[in-house]
């Protein structure tokens, strides 16, 4: 279970106190995704969050913002079609350091394969459904197209965009790896609870 959040994403709710939840009910990994934060302020998110998550061995990943990831201390980074490339952000980097690339093609999961083993550590794949809470996504994939597409790759894989509670079960039978959630979780009077559900739906 992978939660995307940012602080556009709590409703009101303490950052923090979200992915405290989340993580309870069984959320693996974190990524934090703010599109209209400034450097600074994202700076001010992923030390905040670097700190909740200390100690649970959930790691943190910055989406884009290789800088920021680097400089707060997280485990990684997300990169989209239009960031820094792979090489270079593993390059600067180093071993160790988690890298997930967005894609949307099979030509696009052929690029990452034609790069050096071990410089991209995991896909997402998306969006399978409609979603509003990426304004820039690509049309959605839907579950044929997804199941496709991780058949293409042995690099672990994450399913993303207008997953929830409902669909859930459908897009863990494509055969990804995780489950990326925004607003199933971040919307929830309970976080915790829908994260259980989510990580339960899988067969």
């Amino acid at each position: 279970m992978y939660l995307v959040i940012g602080a556009q994403n709590t409703h009101r709710r303490d950052i923090g106190a979200t992915v405290r939840a989340a993580v309870t009910g069984g959320v693996s990994a974190v990524q934090l995704r703010d599109k209209h934060a400034s450097a600074r302020e994202l700076m001010v998110l992923a030390t905040e969050l670097r700190d909740v998550l200390a100690g649970t061995g959930v790691p943190l990943l910055i989406n884009d913002r290789l800088d920021i990831a680097l400089a707060c201390g997280a485990q990684g980074v997300h990169l989209g079609q239009g960031d820094l490339g792979a090489r270079h952000a593993r390059r600067l980097a180093g071993p160790g350091f988690l890298i997930g690339q967005s894609v949307h093609r099979p030509e696009e999961i052929a690029d990452v394969h034609a790069l050096p083993s071990g410089t991209v550590d995991y896909l997402g794949i998306g969006p399978v459904f409609p979603t509003r809470t990426k304004t820039d996504a690509q049309p959605a994939l839907g579950l044929d197209t997804l199941a496709a597409l991780r058949s293409c790759t042995a690099l672990a894989c994450v399913g993303i965009g207008g997953i929830d509670t409902r669909n859930a079960p459908s897009v863990w039978a494509t055969g990804v790896d995780g489950l990326a959630v925004v607003s199933a979780i971040c919307d929830a009077p309970d976080p915790g609870a829908v994260a259980t559900t989510l990580r339960r739906a899988r067969p």
